[in-house]
C-alpha cells in the first residue's frame, strides 16, 4: 500500500473543507476551529492599537479594571473616571509585547471639584523588512500605530450616602501606519505603504458607581463598584470595523486591604453584526501588603488561550513603580512572556486632602458644642463645614436638627415669657 504523501493530503483536506462548504457542511478548518475553540471572526477589526493595553494597574488586574479605575490607567478601560481621581498624576508606560514590537504610553489626568479631565496617547511600532524569494533585503522601516486620547468626564449628585454616578467621554483619533513594499519586480514602489495606511476617529463612553455591600470594616471609601463602558464606536475605515466593544464590570473589597474585579466584554462588529467576536471575560485581584508595596494577578479568557499576569507596586511617594509579567498564550500556540512598566507620579490633590480633613474637623467640633448644649456654635461650625463642601450629608443634617432644636428651644423660651 502506498504511502499519501503530505502535499496530497494537503490537497485531500482543502477538497474536503471546500466539498463541505459547498454542501452546508462544517469546512475542515471551521472543525479544527471548533476543537480549539477558535474564534472565527477574530482579526475582522482596524487599529490593534487599541486592544493591546499599555501595561499599569490595569494590565497587572488582568484588564479587569472597568469598575476599579483607580488612577490613570482608567483612560483605556473607563473614561468616566477621571473626576473622581483622588490626585493629579502623570503615568508613563512601557510595554515589550510580540516579538521586536513596543508599546509606548503617557497619561495625564487632573480634576477640578466633581469634573475631570485626562489626555494621553500611545505608539505602537515594529521594524518591517521585505525580502525576495531569494533572500535579498528589498526595503525596510517601521510598521506602527498612534493613538491620541483627549478625555472628559462628570462626577452627578455627589453625597456621603449615595455616591452619585459619574459618567464620562474619549475623543479619540488613530493613526496606521504601513512602510513603502516593492512590487513583483523588487522594485520599491514610492507611497505604497502610505496608499494602505488609515485615519480613524472614535468615541468612548463611561458610567461608574460605588455603594457598600457586604461591609464588614470601617471604612469611608464604598466597597462594592460598578462600571459600564462602550469603546472603539466609530465608522469603519477603508471598509474594515474597529474594535468596538461594550463592557460590564464589577469590583468588590471584602476586606480593606484586598480588591477582587471581574469584567466581561462582548465585541459589535458595526459593519456586521453576525461577525462579531466572541465575548470574552477577566478576573483580577489587588491585595496591599503595606502602605508602599501592592500585589497584583489577572487572568484574560478569549477563546481556549488565555492571558495571565501578575504584578507588584512599589511606592516611592510621589513616584509609584508598577512591574507586570504575561504569559500570553491569545496570540500564538506556544507561550509568550513579556514584560511591562509604569511610572507613575501623583502631583498633589489640589488641596482635596486638606480640605476633607478640615471638614472633618468641623464636624467633629460642631458635635462638642452641642452635646455642651451650645448650639449656636455648633450650628456656625456645621455650615462652614456644609459651605466647604456640599456632599458632607452627616453635616447637612446635623445642621437641620441643629436648627430644629433651636426653633424648639425659641418656642419653649417664648412659652414661658408668655406664661409668666
Amino acid at each position: 500500500m502506498k504511502r499519501i504523501r503530505a502535499p496530497a493530503v494537503f490537497l485531500l483536506l482543502v477538497s474536503a473543507s471546500f466539498s463541505a462548504g459547498a454542501q452546508g457542511l462544517p469546512s475542515v478548518y471551521e472543525s479544527i476551529a471548533s476543537l480549539f475553540d477558535i474564534d472565527l471572526n477574530a482579526g475582522l477589526t482596524r487599529m490593534l492599537i487599541t486592544r493591546i493595553p499599555m501595561g499599569g494597574l490595569a494590565e497587572g488586574m488582568g484588564m479587569a479594571y472597568t469598575a476599579v479605575a483607580a488612577d490613570s490607567s482608567f483612560l483605556e478601560l473607563n473614561p468616566s473616571a477621571s473626576s473622581i481621581q483622588d490626585f493629579t498624576e502623570l503615568s508613563l508606560y512601557h510595554n515589550n509585547w510580540i516579538a521586536d514590537s513596543r508599546i509606548e504610553g503617557a497619561v495625564y489626568t487632573l480634576r477640578f471639584g466633581h469634573a475631570g479631565f485626562a489626555v494621553g496617547g500611545k505608539w505602537l511600532y515594529l521594524p518591517f523588512t521585505e525580502y525576495n524569494d531569494y533572500g535579498d533585503r528589498l526595503s525596510s522601516g517601521y510598521y506602527s500605530e498612534a493613538l491620541l486620547i483627549g478625555n472628559a468626564s462628570v462626577h452627578l449628585f455627589p453625597g456621603y450616602y449615595f455616591y452619585g454616578v459619574a459618567l464620562g467621554a474619549n475623543v479619540k483619533l488613530a493613526y496606521q501606519s504601513f512602510p513603502d513594499f516593492a512590487d513583483a519586480n523588487g522594485i520599491l514602489q514610492a507611497g505604497s505603504g502610505f496608499s494602505q495606511s488609515a485615519l480613524a476617529v472614535m468615541a468612548d463612553f463611561g458610567l461608574l458607581t460605588k455603594f457598600n455591600f457586604l461591609k464588614y470594616y470601617a471604612s469611608r471609601k464604598k466597597n462594592v463598584s460598578v462600571g459600564l463602558s462602550l469603546k472603539n464606536l466609530g465608522p469603519p475605515v477603508k471598509g474594515d470595523p474597529l474594535p468596538t466593544t461594550a463592557t460590564a464590570g464589577i469590583a468588590y473589597s471584602p476586606l480593606r486591604p484586598v480588591t477582587i474585579s471581574s469584567d466581561f466584554s462582548v465585541p459589535i462588529n458595526l459593519v456586521d453584526l453576525s461577525k462579531s467576536e466572541n465575548p470574552y471575560w477577566s478576573l483580577g485581584t489587588q491585595f496591599v501588603v503595606t502602605d508602599f508595596l501592592s500585589m497584583q494577578a489577572g487572568l484574560q479568557v478569549k477563546g481556549a488561550n488565555p492571558r495571565l499576569t501578575v504584578g507588584t507596586a512599589v511606592d516611592f511617594n510621589p513616584l509609584t513603580l508598577f512591574v507586570n509579567y504575561t504569559l500570553d498564550l491569545t496570540t500564538q500556540l506556544t507561550s509568550l512572556n513579556h514584560l511591562s512598566v509604569q511610572a507613575r507620579f501623583r502631583l498633589g490633590d489640589m488641596g482635596r486632602a486638606a480640605k476633607s480633613a478640615k471638614v472633618d474637623k468641623l464636624y467633629t467640633d460642631g458635635l462638642e458644642a452641642y452635646t455642651r448644649g451650645d448650639i449656636e456654635r455648633a450650628i456656625v461650625y456645621w455650615t462652614e463645614a456644609v459651605s466647604l463642601d456640599p456632599s458632607f450629608d452627616p453635616a447637612r443634617d446635623a445642621l437641620r436638627a441643629a436648627r430644629a432644636s433651636l426653633d424648639v428651644r425659641e418656642g419653649m423660651k417664648s412659652i414661658l415669657q408668655n406664661t409668666n
